[in-house]
């Protein structure tokens, strides 16, 4: 109940400041505002490092006379601030040239029906009960191995927010959220051979985080298994993204089909709607309302419905990613995509985790990715990159200190298979990916 006052005040909030852009003179205006609270807490070598208690607000209006823009900010919502602010974004406006491709989305695409996606999930936790959690995580890695011989410690961060936005053609609307994590990083060692690694647990749910101890037992794992790395000799062989890595590869399909690299014409898949970029067994698809989840939302950052939809289906690019400007700028459509996707997902295929190094067979299992080697305007792709060699379908060894290159064109066409190993702790959901071939530089 407490959350819906809030809300509905801060509702009032953004049309007051709709109403203000109007009276002075603006032809049309959108406005955001977003309020957070949150707790983390950091405790390292069994002793709090660090407690944070975190209390932001922020907000922000663009106003348009006719097809010219101006926007301004503020983190002060007293009247006289908000006034002054609509004041500084009309002042810009007034001396901005005209984009005939600026202005509000089409009424008829801004969302209407708004239902509960649960993704507000308050955790009631004391910063004495989140410094316990911390301690517990860190202690069950610190103690799963002698040859854990450091920490660079463990986390517990708990957020809860408000965001509202509204427009002058009638929409308005806010919503709460919470995003709750726990992490852990620790050091292995054995002899000159040092490695660092991690892991984590994400839900908007507290209930749904994995339990303390398993987070710290996963992350000693992770550093272990990575001691005594080797290199290896140039050579092209199969590799294999492990989940965590695999969503970056789908981050890169995003990134050119959006709208912003598409009307710039500086992407590789530039004219390569409604053809085959993937092997036929390959779908990928929005899925904004799945309820509880990372990226779930009914509208974008513009206020236009979200929509679950298919981006890949039979291997053909079937849909761009496109906010209100970039459609314009390409004679389309707003997609809903305004500040990204929303639960990207690829459909997972029927092999679990042993079962994708058996279909490597030989060749790199790729767990870790260094810089940020993408060409968007070619395709070409460079990255350093440390994992697993694998032969006759087993981890033999730890690698490092190589880097795996290929072009995305090819690595798209080449998929030989998805698993259902699948990370849900981000707005990306891909299972590991097999590519047939790839180009490795080491030795």
């Amino acid at each position: 109940m407490q959350n819906q006052q809030e809300i509905k005040r801060l509702e009032n909030t953004i049309q007051d400041l709709l109403d203000e852009a109007k009276k002075q003179g603006a032809s049309a205006a959108e406005a955001g505002l977003s309020q957070e609270n949150g707790l983390s807490v950091t405790a390292r070598l069994g002793d709090v490092e660090t407690i944070e208690h975190h209390c932001d607000q922020g907000l922000g209006i663009t106003v348009y006379f006719g097809q010219r823009k101006g926007s301004a900010s503020t983190t002060d919502f007293s009247q006289e601030s908000l006034k002054e602010t609509v004041s500084a974004a009309c002042s810009i406006a007034r001396y901005t040239s005209e984009d005939s491709f600026a202005g509000l989305p089409e009424k008829e695409l801004l969302a209407t029906e708004f239902p509960d996606l649960e993704l507000n999930h308050p955790w009631s936790i004391s910063t004495d009960e989140a410094i316990a959690l911390a301690i517990e995580c860190e202690d069950a890695a610190r103690s799963y191995h002698a040859e854990i011989s450091n920490s660079e410690g463990a986390s517990v961060n708990t957020h809860q927010g408000i965001r509202v936005m509204g427009n002058s053609l009638g929409f308005l609307h806010g919503y709460a959220s919470t995003r709750h994590s726990l992490s852990c990083s620790v050091l292995a060692q054995r002899g000159d051979s040092m490695q660092r690694d991690y892991w984590y647990t994400v839900s908007r749910n507290s209930a749904a985080l994995e339990p303390p101890v398993e987070v710290g037992k996963k992350a000693a794992e992770r550093a272990l298994r990575r001691l005594e790395g080797r290199s290896l000799s140039t050579r092209q062989c199969p590799v294999l993204y492990s989940a965590e890595t695999a969503s970056g590869l789908l981050g890169s399909l995003i990134g050119a089909i959006s709208g912003g690299n598409l009307y710039r014409k500086s992407s590789f898949l530039l004219g390569a709607l409604d053809t085959q970029i993937f092997p036929e067994f390959i779908h990928i698809h929005e899925q904004p309302y799945l309820r509880g989840a990372l990226g779930s939302a009914a509208y974008d950052g513009e206020g236009v419905a979200t929509k679950t939809r298919d981006i890949v289906s039979d291997g053909i690019l079937r849909s761009y990613v496109l906010s209100t400007y970039s459609a314009r700028k390409l004679s389309l459509h707003s997609t809903g995509n305004a500040g990204g996707v929303h639960n990207l997902t690829i459909t997972p295929g029927t092999f679990d985790y042993q079962e994708m190094l058996k279909q490597i067979n030989t060749g790199l299992l790729v767990t870790e990715l260094m810089g940020q080697g993408v060409n968007m305007v070619n395709g070409d792709y460079s990255r350093g990159a440390a994992g697993f060699w694998v032969e006759n379908g087993e981890i033999q060894y730890p690698v490092e200190e190589i880097t795996i290159a290929g072009n995305l064109k090819d690595m798209f066409k080449n998929i030989i298979a998805v698993g259902n190993d699948v990370d849900y702790r981000g707005n990306i959901r891909t299972g590991s990916i097999l590519i047939e071939r790839m180009s490795i530089a080491g030795e």
